[in-house]
């Protein structure tokens, strides 16, 4: 039996074969949602795998994995990695790590370059725009696990903290300290990132559901190096939040740093609460408190799980998202 080609597709779908590329290329620009879904459905009934893909993927293990974060600079992440390669190393397999910045078009090269060299399985903490080259692994029953992110269909096991409790634990704190003027600060969200919409979700509703009114004016969701100047603006108002909830490690350090410049003291003037912990929280001058994520545990079972999806001859249709149980370490900071 001949391969399906790209032509096929676009010859189904009734478009052309450029615009199929487009679409495989997540370049959606100018392409409109009926267009979307007849290629979608195209692809579907004939099973087409893209060359890049096909080309790579293997008969043959080769003793090793392949694993793509998002951020490498999160210690969140940093401690995950470790975790897998401590599964690695008990099971003697070899480990590469990719760091995609958030960017849907380095991840998927990363993807190809691992998948050409003929890696076993991957870890991703995905972006939400490669959903096509995840289903054609999926058909190709290619092992993959997700870690700290959710996509819409579950096609993989994803494994991810319970953030809105997560969040609901910190804000519960700062309301148990008498704090009701509530701020919080986080990465941006335009990419959909599903833990920070998730945190600032949870933020929302246990305000609500304490009779709090959330202040939107207050709350900061931007690029790393717009978040001291969008700070600025909160300060110069006449109302100030008491409190502020950083979504995680690195919008905290971009906090810290706002309020060293403008030499506000922590917790006296304002308290602080996060979601990551990690060391350097406890050497601070002022210790942070912290939401801390089982980061260790989250490494070991995505890499367990990997594995085991390796054995297996077949994945299964659909799998749950696991959730992770967020725990609070108390420090001055509050």
């Amino acid at each position: 039996m001949r391969s399906v080609t790209m032509q096929d597709v676009a010859e189904k779908a009734g478009v052309s074969k450029s615009t199929v590329s487009q679409y495989i290329n997540s370049r959606y620009e100018y392409m409109g949602e009926s267009t979307k879904l007849r290629i979608q459905e195209a692809i579907r009934e004939l099973g087409y795998i893209p060359n890049s893909v096909a080309k790579s993927l293997k008969l043959k293990k080769t003793s090793t994995i392949g694993v793509i974060v998002a951020n490498i600079l999160h210690t969140f992440s940093t401690e995950i990695i470790r975790a897998i390669e401590d599964v690695c190393e008990e099971n003697h397999l070899q480990l590469f790590v990719c760091n995609a910045d958030d960017n849907p078009v380095k991840e998927r090269e990363y993807i190809e370059m691992l998948l050409a060299k003929q890696v076993d399985g991957l870890i991703i903490f995905p972006t939400d725009a490669n959903m096509f080259l995840y289903e054609q692994l999926k058909h190709s029953n290619f092992p993959l696990v997700f870690v700290d992110r959710k996509l819409e269909q579950p096609i993989y096991p994803v494994l991810m903290l319970d953030n809105e409790k997560a969040a609901e634990i910190a804000i519960k704190r700062l309301i148990q300290k008498g704090l009701t003027k509530i701020g919080s600060v986080s990465m941006s969200i335009t990419l959909n990132v599903s833990p920070r919409i998730e945190r600032i979700e949870g933020f929302k509703k246990t305000l609500t559901a304490n009779g709090i009114v959330p202040n939107d004016n207050w709350i900061v969701a931007t690029h790393r190096t717009d978040i001291i100047s969008e700070l600025e603006k909160i300060w110069l108002g006449e109302d100030r939040p008491e409190a502020f909830f950083a979504t995680n490690d690195l919008s905290l350090i971009e906090l810290l740093k706002f309020f060293r410049k403008i030499n506000i003291r922590i917790p006296q003037d304002v308290s602080v609460i996060a979601i990551d912990d990690s060391d350097f929280l406890e050497i601070v001058s002022t210790p942070i408190t912290a939401i801390k994520q089982p980061t260790f545990q989250i490494g070991k079972d995505a890499a367990e799980a990997l594995l085991n999806m390796i054995a297996a001859e077949k994945l299964e249709d659909s799998y749950e998202i696991k959730r992770y149980t967020p725990h609070l370490i108390e420090r001055e900071s509050v």
